[in-house]
């Protein structure tokens, strides 16, 4: 049996481990919802694979139809829009604390209240107004080619503006929403114009202009296309779990290293996947039981072994492919504040010239 084949079973059989312990878990934790009837409709942002497990569980340990429909963030988001009032949907999952922040100022989303869900997640991982709640964390990181490039040499997002890196550094649009909550924290920890010398600083080192995806600017990084990229951790975990040789190659070629984590550094920027229940949600018991059902324990811990991604409750230990790679202390800003800084965020790179 191949290196590959026994790791595709070991995952195998811990999701399944996972999901029978959903049964034990569920009921200790949830019994009071075990009553629930009816349905609950979700619009996802999440693939159908990456989700659709744990809410078959949900559907059976709460005997609740579950009607799921995925899509692009952007697009669900418009639709939710579209549709106002008259949408069935009841939960909206998305990607990224500045997505859910505009789907609260849209006004699709409604404020809940959980003891629940206060006391699972973090309150920095969570609306201060309840509208959204984190369910997963990933941290958008450094990763660079070895052989080019020492991790001796690397510190801090700030250090990336060095005219050491001209000409090395490879990243994605200013279009995109990972970028733009990267820059929002970075307008949290050092201000308006510190933040604009670092944008102009970062744009001066590229190696060419702006492109593709995460996973495009990793497989550049191991190409030798530029020595080193900011990318989000779970596209790097994938890569190592990737049916195709190439990407698996990836993988082991490039590294990750955690910036800014000397003690007085504000630690390494995260983000969330989450979800909201929505304003025109006619399930609204349902929708709150789900998003309580994913902050525990089991389904954290499946969520983010087959999503590549952190958890959000203390206690979950780290996905299988990052494990290697250590803990490391994460920012702690209230991810609401990126939401607060996104439009400033897209003004500033607008300004810098980072296409």
């Amino acid at each position: 049996m191949t290196v590959h084949k026994m790791v595709d079973k070991q995952k195998h059989n811990l999701v399944l481990s996972y999901l029978g312990a959903f049964g034990f878990i569920g009921t200790l934790l949830f019994s009071a919802g075990a009553q629930a009837k009816g349905e609950l409709n979700i619009y996802s942002a999440r693939q159908e694979s990456l989700i659709k497990p744990v809410l078959d569980t949900f559907s059976a340990e709460n005997d609740v139809v579950v009607n799921l429909i995925t899509g692009s963030a952007d697009a669900l988001l418009s639709r939710l829009k579209a549709e106002g009032d008259a949408s069935p949907a009841d939960v909206f999952i998305t990607v990224d604390a500045g997505r859910l922040h505009r789907a609260k100022a849209a006004g699709v989303l409604q404020s809940i209240n959980s003891d629940i869900l206060n006391t699972n997640i973090p309150s920095h991982l969570r609306d201060t107004d309840g509208y959204w709640f984190g369910l997963s964390q990933r941290a958008r990181v450094i990763f660079y080619n070895p052989e080019k490039v020492s991790a001796k040499d690397l510190s801090t997002y700030e250090d990336l503006a060095d005219p050491k890196w001209k000409g090395r550094i490879c990243v994605r649009s200013s279009a995109n929403v990972y970028n733009q909550s990267l820059v929002a924290s970075m307008l949290d920890a050092n201000g308006r114009e510190k933040t604009q010398a670092w944008i102009k600083g970062l744009v001066s080192n590229l190696a060419r202009p702006p492109f593709g995806g995460d996973v495009d600017l990793l497989k550049a990084v191991a190409a030798g296309v530029c020595d080193l990229t900011l990318a989000n951790t779970y596209y790097y975990g994938r890569l190592g779990q990737s049916d195709k040789a190439e990407e698996r190659d990836v993988y082991q070629q490039v590294k990750l290293f955690w910036p800014n984590q000397d003690e007085g550094e504000r630690g390494a920027h995260v983000n969330v996947s989450g979800a909201g229940v929505t304003a025109a949600a006619t399930n609204i018991d349902n929708a709150k039981l789900l998003l309580e059902f994913l902050s525990n324990h089991a389904s954290q811990e499946w969520y983010a072994h087959v999503n590549n991604e952190y958890p959000v409750v203390q206690g979950v230990g780290a996905p299988e492919m990052l494990v290697p790679f250590g803990a490391f202390r994460a920012d702690t800003i209230s991810l609401s504040q990126l939401g607060d800084n996104n439009r400033q965020a897209v003004e500033l790179m607008d300004i810098a010239g980072w296409k």
